[in-house]
């Protein structure tokens, strides 16, 4: 071992005291508690779902990938948000801070606004790039049109939760989050299956549930930053200071590299269930079933993810870049290490988990059980890339590299390959699954490389004064 590793290794040591841990764990644990709430409201529709039959599983797999395909676009915004809010937060400004926050709610909300009305009219023809069956397209397109109105009461939810998270406070977001995931179980219950004299509408009662939960949850939320009369709690007059040119075109400059990458991610992920739909309704049903488990297994490690983003952004605020890159590279240990114990305790408890998924048929069972024996080995293909791209590069400001590396390894290499081996080469459903995993492989190097070579370490914020 050369003296230069030797260096990086006393230094990543050095950062790794118990008040790191603390900080770390106290961010984390609230972000992946709330990241595991918001995975689980499409793992609860499906779930519900799966009682009635396979086409409502398939129906409500792709509609939810559809709606995460929009809601990533909010996701865009609320993370440039985040990334300016935690370097306000970091150089003591709380003026900053707030016009940041009423800045991220407002472009979210008008952001929302188009894509309720874009799927209004264009949710069938989404629901027909990944299925060909007549009644899976129909329950999606219902499920769709009225679950896009949620996109409302997201817009505020992710914009604030991003500010609690650049405060250090992210466990009063999540706590709200678990109040609506608990309101979306009940109403799921009710408007499924028809109970205290409601009528039994299965998907289009899932649908229902998810946008009166969102509405009460955000009333909620809304009511405690009132009462508390909190410091994220903005006004007209903090909309109006934001809106000056040289925010604006500031926020923006970031939030177009970053939304255009979430964007482009989310709708390669989209990609892929088109792709699954060629192998047959079946293998559309297994892949819904693992997708929400997916993201659920996942938000473990973007927990980790956005942590590590709010510590970098605070300590760029602070001007402190030696203890970014050494604290940056232990975050990235942390986070593989993680997604490891996920991966097994995944394996342990899959036969446990698809149990719970009673309509499925014999086969899509075995086939869906094969699927997330695939996803124990992807998630961890995943963590080092998801760790530094969604959470140290981005929140250093390096938006373009993060955004160049998802669009050349997921669609000129991931997707491609993954298409070619399903329509041209008919490969099995596992196979196919097995293939969306390729370009991790590519992430690792690129990622690593730009973390060492310091260059995302961007102070964004010029504070005067």
């Amino acid at each position: 071992m050369n003296a230069e590793n030797k260096s990086l290794i006393f230094n990543v040591r050095q950062h790794a005291n118990r008040e790191f841990f603390y900080r770390l764990f106290v961010i984390a644990f609230p972000i992946t508690l709330q990241s595991i709430l918001f995975s689980s409201k499409s793992l609860i529709d499906v779930f519900m779902l799966g009682q009635l039959s396979e086409a409502d599983i398939a129906a409500v797999g792709v509609g939810s990938r559809a709606i995460f395909f929009t809601t990533i676009i909010l996701t865009g915004i609320t993370t440039t948000g985040a990334l300016l809010a935690a370097q306000h937060w970091g150089a003591k400004d709380n003026k900053g801070l707030r016009e940041t926050t009423a800045l991220t709610w407002l472009t979210s909300t008008f952001s929302a606004v188009v894509i309720i009305f874009l799927l209004q009219f264009f949710a069938s023809f989404v629901m027909q790039l990944a299925s060909k069956d007549p009644s899976v397209i129909e329950l999606g397109v219902e499920y769709i049109q009225i679950t896009s109105w949620s996109m409302l009461a997201i817009a505020f939810t992710a914009s604030l939760g991003a500010g609690f998270r650049s405060i250090q406070q992210p466990g009063i977001s999540t706590f709200f989050s678990g109040i609506g995931i608990a309101l979306n179980i009940l109403l799921n219950w009710v408007l499924i299956f028809g109970y205290f004299g409601f009528p039994a509408l299965g998907i289009k009662g899932a649908a229902i549930a998810t946008v009166v939960s969102s509405i009460i949850e955000v009333c909620l939320f809304y009511l405690y930053l009132i009462v508390k009369n909190h410091l994220l709690r903005f006004g007209i007059k903090d909309i109006i200071q934001s809106l000056q040119v040289n925010k604006f075109k500031s926020f923006i400059r970031l939030a177009l590299p970053t939304t255009t990458n979430f964007l482009l991610w989310a709708g390669g992920l989209f990609a892929y269930t088109a792709i699954m739909g060629q192998t047959g309704t079946e293998g559309l049903a297994a892949f819904a079933v693992v997708t929400p488990i997916e993201a659920v297994s996942l938000s473990f490690l973007v927990g980790i993810a956005n942590a590590s983003g709010v510590l970098v952004g605070n300590h760029i605020g602070a001007k402190e870049y030696d203890k970014v890159y050494y604290q940056a590279m232990l975050m990235m240990i942390i986070g593989f290490m993680v997604t490891i114990a996920v991966s097994f305790c995944l394996f342990l408890s899959k036969t446990w988990i698809l149990d719970l998924f009673t309509a499925l048929t014999p086969e899509t069972r075995e086939l869906a059980d094969t699927f997330v024996s695939i996803l124990c080995i992807g998630i961890v293909l995943r963590s080092i890339p998801t760790t530094l791209v969604v959470g140290i590069l981005r929140a250093g400001g390096d938006v373009k590299f993060c955004l160049y590396q998802d669009v050349l390894t997921q669609w000129f290499f991931g997707i491609p390959i993954a298409a070619l081996g399903a329509v041209y080469f008919g490969y099995s459903a596992e196979v196919v699954y097995s293939l969306f995993f390729l370009e991790t492989l590519f992430k690792w190097f690129a990622s690593i490389y730009r973390l060492k070579s310091k260059k995302w370490i961007n102070n964004l914020i010029d504070v005067k004064g």
